[in-house]
């Protein structure tokens, strides 16, 4: 796990000395994701700087610095990330050292070699693991980044700056390319409108106007003359879907659960393989728990996991996640910590998200990697199992509730919305509070206005994935929220390629898979533990186990309203179901209560109309009110307002420079208890 930049400035010979200069100042703003060595490469005759932080973890020697050239020399890589088969492509080149001399063991040296015996896109297409990568074809004179199959590895990309300070900019995190003279810094209206309605920018976007996210499991070369790039795909997670329904799994239930044992085992046991202290995030969950479980089936000595608790019940698992580390016999560490240390942690969201980003996990996410990075430098996560064992509850809730509204003829609904809409929040709440002691006690609810305005917004949707995008939005409408904005298309917005043979569940399945888990779930991961130097693993995201579970019947996924059936009983192999079932619990903490509490004076700060009226991004009107809502309790804004409240403090960051990055053993600092 390391943290890679460069640029390609080809208008005319550069100095190495200057090269060395720029590419240099973008690699120590990636120092907290490779603290242990750092290194630059430069083609004075093609403009070409590669930068290098990284964090040690296979083959910690010497022999795994980068840069990196290839055996020949035609090849020069900077690399981030984890190649869990590197030792088998070392067999497949005739890994005998008379053949081919390794200088080291690093999986890095795999790639390059395998580059000159099969080429770049061949050798990508055979490996197995997280990454992201440049690399420079001195032969060619060509440039290739890649990024990993499902996007576990992040890389920002775009030509900023005009005439002969024009560069090709690329890095690990936009903090990177801002380092770059030529960056620009315009934000993309487009894509704040993209942040309000999902507290996520969803790829190819980025919050910077012409800077992108390499989508997963795709290629992009840039050759000489250097004037546009080409965008390809090796590995498609929709077409993998579309195929998968094609060809489905014929085996019984339980040879599923055999067939998936076996894989995931293996997958597991080859994401164990490093040279650092390794450890596990364990919440207590079916995801997180199944991941530890075959960790310690393979492992000669007790595995480490990490937990986070809170002392409000409402959103602690702990204690779920310590019955199950003692049945697992694991090492086993727990930090509790209190509202007030978790509010401590808003401050420094920016630096480590680097564009807007409102998550609320991120939170607890931080806290959880602080604490591992005391003992670890590497952890596993149980991440993805919901979202290819079919296990939101979401799911079965808007399947249910579009076959019910769909009877309805949509113009006879919309009718009936306008009715509910005509009437306001504050007067339906105060006919509630009349009518409600008549009322049956099921019937009875707290904010009623807020319900039936929200009800109402769903009942006008012309489809399933309208009505899932309903629900999955924060702002319905952003473009009434960001000045001068407007939405580009998304896989969520009617963009999705491939997924008409899908069925209802499997299509909100496959959005999140191809929007909601790479931009949303692992960036939070991946910021929250690379801000520590914690290198994250995904074991259900080989992709070998995301092609099986597309291959299984919808049936064994959810099976007599039983979620994520077949991971369930891969599980209970190891674990007595009586530690594991119980009503799923979300990462999340009370950012409602806390914008009315103890965080309300640094978001009226942050939201004064003034400063809105002065930054220009964002209807103060819109937001004042929704912020006075929520304040009076008159309706629940806290997501919404959650999402305007990181843009906003990211703005105040950007304006004022970036805050210095905490150190690695950051978690000491932390008070509670600790088991």
């Amino acid at each position: 796990m390391c943290g890679l930049t460069g640029f390609l400035k080809a208008d005319a010979f550069h100095p190495r000395e200057e090269l060395a200069r720029l590419v240099a100042r973008m690699s120590v703003t990636l120092a907290h994701r490779g603290p242990d060595d750092a290194g630059h490469w430069c083609d004075p005759e093609h403009g070409v700087a590669l930068g290098h932080r990284r964090l040690a973890i296979v083959d910690v020697s010497a022999a795994g610095h980068q840069p990196m050239q290839s055996p020949g020399g035609r090849y020069v890589m900077v690399f981030n990330g984890e190649i869990y088969n590197h030792l088998q492509l070392r067999r497949e080149l005739g890994g005998d050292r008379q053949r081919l001399p390794w200088r080291g063991g690093s999986d890095t040296e795999t790639l390059l070699a395998g580059f000159e015996e099969w080429g770049v896109a061949a050798t990508v297409e055979r490996a197995i693991g997280m990454f992201a990568l440049a690399v420079w074809d001195r032969q060619a004179t060509t440039l290739t980044l890649a990024r990993d199959r499902i996007g576990e590895k992040p890389l920002y990309y775009g030509w900023q700056g005009q005439g002969r300070a024009r560069a090709f900019l690329f890095g690990s995190e936009l903090k990177a390319l801002r380092a770059h003279p030529a960056f620009e810094d315009v934000v993309d209206r487009g894509a704040l409108c993209l942040q309000m309605r999902h507290g996520y920018i969803p790829a190819p976007y980025s919050i910077y106007t012409n800077v992108f996210k390499l989508p997963p499991g795709c290629l992009l070369t840039l050759a000489a003359p250097f004037r546009e790039h080409a965008l390809s795909a090796y590995w498609s997670a929709a077409g993998q879907m579309a195929d998968g329904v094609d060809r489905p799994f014929r085996g019984s239930p339980q040879q599923a659960v055999e067939a998936l044992d076996v894989l995931l085992r293996d997958a597991v046991g080859a994401q164990m393989v490093a040279d650092v202290p390794l450890g596990a995030f364990l919440s207590g969950g079916v995801d997180s728990s199944t991941v530890t479980a075959l960790m310690q089936a393979q492992s000669p000595r007790p595995v480490k996991t990490f937990s986070i608790g809170f002392f409000e019940s409402d959103f602690n698992e702990a204690h779920h996640a310590k019955a199950v580390a003692r049945h697992l016999g694991t090492d086993h560490t727990e930090l509790y910590v209190t509202a007030a240390q978790a509010r401590d942690v808003v401050p420094a969201l920016q630096d480590s998200y680097d564009e807007p980003f409102s998550d609320s996990s991120q939170l607890p996410t931080m806290l959880v990697s602080r604490l591992a990075r005391r003992h670890v430098t590497v952890a596993l996560s149980g991440d993805a199992g919901d979202e290819l064992f079919c296990g939101y509850n979401r799911y079965q809730f808007v399947d249910a509730l579009w076959q019910k509204i769909s009877a309805a003829p949509l113009p006879l609904r919309r009718l009936a919305a306008r009715g509910i809409t005509g009437v306001s929040v504050d007067a339906w709440n105060r006919a509630a509070r009349v009518l409600g002691p008549g009322l049956p006690r099921a019937m009875r609810f707290q904010n009623t206005g807020d319900k039936l305005h929200k009800g109402a917004q769903v009942m006008t949707s012309a489809s399933l994935d309208a009505l899932y995008l309903g629900l999955v939005s924060h702002w319905e409408h952003p473009e009434a929220l960001v000045r001068g904005g407007s939405e580009p298309p998304t896989a969520l917005n009617g963009n999705a390629p491939g997924l008409d043979a899908l069925g209802g569940l499997q299509r909100m399945m496959a959005l999140d898979l191809l929007t909601y888990l790479p931009d949303d779930i692992l960036v939070k991961v991946d910021r929250a533990a690379m801000g520590v130097s914690l290198e994250t693993r995904v074991p259900l995201l080989d992709h070998r186990v995301v092609e099986f579970a597309w291959r299984l019947p919808q049936s064994y996924k959810l099976r007599d309203g039983v979620t994520k059936w077949v991971l369930r009983q891969v599980l209970y192999r190891y674990v007595p179901p009586a530690l594991i079932e119980r009503p799923k619990m979300g990462f999340g903490i009370p950012v409602g209560d806390w914008l009315r509490g103890p965080l309300r004076e640094w978001g009226e700060a942050l939201l004064a109309q003034p400063r809105l009226e002065d930054e220009g991004f964002l209807e103060p009107g819109l937001v004042r009110r929704c912020w006075t809502e929520h304040l009076s309790g008159q309706r629940n804004w806290q997501y919404p307002l959650w999402n305007v409240l990181m843009f906003q403090a990211w703005l105040a960051q950007r304006r004022a420079g970036p805050r210095a990055q905490p150190a690695p053993d950051m978690a000491a600092q932390l008070t509670g208890a600790v088991s």
